[in-house]
């Protein structure tokens, strides 16, 4: 199970680690965003430092309906106590969980200030 805290501004936030091919790695607070569908983003200074493998470059829509060009990296995350190769996008932003890595798994949230957060696996069938 991963968990987190809620803060002040109503966010649900976990930490998780990150992982370069070198086995570098470095521990980030994320939001989870509902609205996502992909799978996480990092700021390009952290994806500069640990120097991910590129992948690909795409263009997404934002909240406010804005399209925008991402760069796309492979990254490594400790996800539920397993290494998990996943697709990042570099956004000059907060990181931030969307659905994709989400997906298989039950997120709570108990959405007051230091409110608890939890993301765990479904039972297998």
């Amino acid at each position: 199970m991963i968990t987190g805290v809620v803060n002040a501004d109503l966010e649900a936030r976990v930490q998780l680690v990150v992982q370069n091919a070198s086995g570098q790695s470095q521990t980030i607070e994320a939001v989870i965003d509902t609205g996502f569908n992909s799978f996480l983003t990092l700021p390009p200074a952290l994806v500069g430092v640990l120097a991910f493998s590129w992948i690909c470059h795409t263009q997404g829509y934002l909240a406010d309906g804005s399209v925008h060009d991402f760069d796309v990296y492979g990254v490594t995350i400790l996800w539920d106590g397993h290494l998990r190769t996943v697709e990042t996008e570099a956004v000059d932003a907060q990181p931030l969980v969307g659905m994709s890595l989400l997906e298989g798994h039950e997120l709570r949230v108990s959405v007051v200030n230091g409110g608890v957060v939890s993301i765990s696996a479904f039972p297998a069938p």
